[in-house]
């Protein structure tokens, strides 16, 4: 049963918020149409970036722990990584906004990205001798800026507070994923290439590369669901 534990935690991660997705007052399931999109495009982006870094040997996957399917070089539990999360992920974003709908942190929208910009951009190029480090919070500098020039601060303090609470799910699913209850990790870090700080058995890497990632879909969600709820000018 072991080779399944990556499996266990995509299903762990993925099995609440579809067993809610039909729950009255979200609707969750009647907004899949509207994430799909995104979602491939993104999974796309970080499929490749995925592919490469195993290729380069910035991580690699314990056979211990997967299923021994692969595509593409990756694991067929990789592949689904980036579908599942995100759309747990979403789940946990229209939840806060049905709850707390006034969004109580929109005046921090400005102010994170102003900060959290020129931060990741100079700590990612302060760290060019790290592939994981550097190209992680070039990305993700890069990803926060080009949503604040599409959308100013719309959707950043909704996303901000989605973001905090996601760490907590994701510290417990990225560390089982990483040996925090395992005698080895599913995925193996090559700490030559980031900067060896973990929180838990977490490297301090993936909480960015989590926020690039939900960022990333919930951009092309709320861009596709704007267009969607524009009405048509009568004549």
């Amino acid at each position: 049963m072991e080779k399944y534990l990556y499996f266990g935690v995509l299903l762990f991660a993925i099995s609440y918020p579809l067993a809610q997705s039909f729950e009255h007052r979200i609707r969750y399931a009647s907004k899949w149409g509207m994430i799909l999109p995104g979602m491939l495009i993104t999974a796309a982006f970080f499929l490749i970036w995925d592919v490469w870094f195993t290729n380069i040997g910035v991580w690699e996957f314990n056979s211990t722990y997967i299923s021994g399917l692969y595509l593409i070089n990756l694991p067929v539990e990789e592949w689904l990584f980036f579908f599942v999360i995100p759309f747990a992920c979403i789940f946990i974003y229209e939840v806060l906004i049905y709850f707390f709908p006034s969004d109580p942190l929109q005046d921090l929208g400005k102010p994170f990205v102003y900060i959290m910009v020129p931060f990741l951009i100079g700590f990612g190029l302060l760290h060019l001798d790290k592939w994981y480090t550097s190209v992680n919070f070039l990305v993700g500098g890069l990803a926060l800026l080009i949503h604040f020039l599409i959308f100013n601060d719309k959707y950043l303090g909704k996303f901000i507070f989605a973001y905090f609470v996601h760490l907590i799910p994701f510290f417990l699913c990225n560390g089982i994923l990483t040996g925090g209850v395992t005698e080895e990790p599913v995925v193996i870090y090559n700490n030559a290439e980031n900067l060896g700080i973990r929180i838990w058995t977490v490297p301090i890497e993936d909480s960015i590369y989590s926020m690039t990632l939900l960022l990333m879909n919930i951009s092309f969600f709320e861009g596709i669901r704007s267009q969607k709820t524009i009405q048509p000018i009568s004549s």
